[in-house]
């Protein structure tokens, strides 16, 4: 990180962020009066969407409990860092025996929510050896992860460190149950279901912006893109004019937005279109250069497209934009995503690997009014029928006694 940083922002901001940190721990203790602490641990931005309704749960139940939030990567940090709920936001000091029993000294955690796919030996150690209950919420595993390779003893003994696993699905548990795990495993689903449907019931009204630019028109939204998406996007827009885009790029920096801007005829970008003034009902593309809005921006769309699935990390929330009853299309990398198939399975989902399919399936769905509300409907059944994840974790804290023993 610190060989990259003068180059790369996120490998300076994730250096920059960890400067002081015992300091800010202090500082944070020092304010506080002793009482019961819940701890949640993300990777990043996603993992806290994940985590968020467990956590936004506990508080409930637990009022008088003061809550720390801590990432790994600067993208979850800074978007979160002022979360009103939580009493501090920090980063995840570097993993090392000395700075884990410094940490849990001070911080003394009365519960430890880890989200998804967090594993770090000497912190998880820590908080076993000291006994107190932690948690892995929404665990996801695959056959080519770490714990199933010859070499992954080092992995399958960390998973020991949890108190109780919830799993996403049961494919999850039977191979969570083959790395002799002999804790609590529960099958309690994907705590995302209960975010976006909690996002849905209480939509946020987006500025006037957009019923001005989509004006009663067919509108197509792509969120989170990338570079490789948006050369499809681009071809489909050129050669439909007709046809009214908004994109949310993954990448958000000046020079990405304006090269997004330049590439796609008659757009805009939000940021000009809020301060000009002027009627934009007329532009066909609108582009997104801001973060934090698009889970509440599908609700505009009659068709998503869902970035990422032409990179190695695979593609970006589906449920976001399956929620809103909307057909979902994405891109070939999605095997590592169980709600993908699931979505596909149903009819609320399609997948493409070219530009030409992605023409094809934009096309009938555009073109068919019934096919499109069928896709939109399977898909918002889809996302109702998986929720209730949050309560049967809470149940199980509540049941367990877990905030107060």
């Amino acid at each position: 990180m610190w060989l990259i940083s003068p180059w790369n922002k996120k490998a300076c901001a994730w250096l920059d962020g960890r400067e002081a940190w015992k300091e800010k721990i202090l500082g944070w203790k020092k304010e506080g009066n002793g009482g019961q602490v819940i701890w949640m641990h993300c990777a990043s931005l996603g993992e806290f969407e994940q985590g968020r309704p467990v956590l936004e749960g506990l508080a409930k139940m637990y009022p008088g409990a003061r809550i720390l939030l801590t990432f790994f990567s600067p993208s979850g940090f800074e978007i979160q860092k002022n979360y009103t709920l939580a009493s501090l936001v920090c980063y995840l000091p570097l993993d090392t025996p000395a700075n884990a029993r410094w940490f849990l000294d001070q911080v003394n955690p009365t519960v430890v929510l880890w989200i998804k796919y967090e594993y770090w030996y000497h912190l998880l150690k820590e908080i076993h050896h000291r006994k107190i209950p932690a948690l892995l919420v929404s665990a996801v595993f695959m056959p080519w992860q770490n714990f199933f390779k010859w070499y992954g003893k080092f992995w399958r003994n960390m998973l020991h460190f949890f108190d109780v696993i919830f799993v996403q699905d049961k494919s999850s548990l039977k191979l969570l149950q083959k790395t002799g795990y002999t804790g609590p495993a529960i099958c309690a689903g994907d705590t995302r279901f209960d975010r976006v449907l909690d996002i849905a019931q209480k939509p946020n009204d987006l500025p006037g912006i957009f019923k001005e630019f989509c004006n009663g028109e067919k509108i197509i939204i792509a969120g989170s893109t990338w570079p490789e998406d948006e050369k499809i996007l681009l071809h489909y827009a050129n050669i439909n004019p007709q046809v009214k885009l908004i994109i949310a790029p993954h990448q958000v920096d000046p020079i990405h937005m304006e090269e997004v801007n330049k590439g796609f005829r008659n757009s805009i970008l939000y940021s000009r279109a809020v301060t000009s003034g002027e009627n934009i009902s007329g532009y066909h593309v609108l582009i997104i250069d801001n973060i934090g809005m698009l889970s509440v921006l599908y609700q505009y769309a009659d068709i998503t497209y869902i970035g990422g699935g032409f990179g190695d990390a695979g593609i970006h929330n589906t449920l976001e934009a399956a929620v809103f009853g909307k057909p979902v299309i994405f891109g070939p990398e999605h095997e590592k995503f169980t709600e993908a198939f699931g979505l596909m399975d149903c009819g609320g989902a399609f997948t493409i690997t070219n530009a030409l399919e992605l023409e094809k399936i934009f096309d009938e769905l555009l073109e068919n009014n019934k096919a499109l509300l069928k896709a939109g409907n399977a898909a918002g059944k889809y996302v109702s029928d998986h929720a209730g994840a949050t309560k049967i974790i809470l149940d199980y804290v509540e049941g367990n006694r877990l905030m107060i023993n």
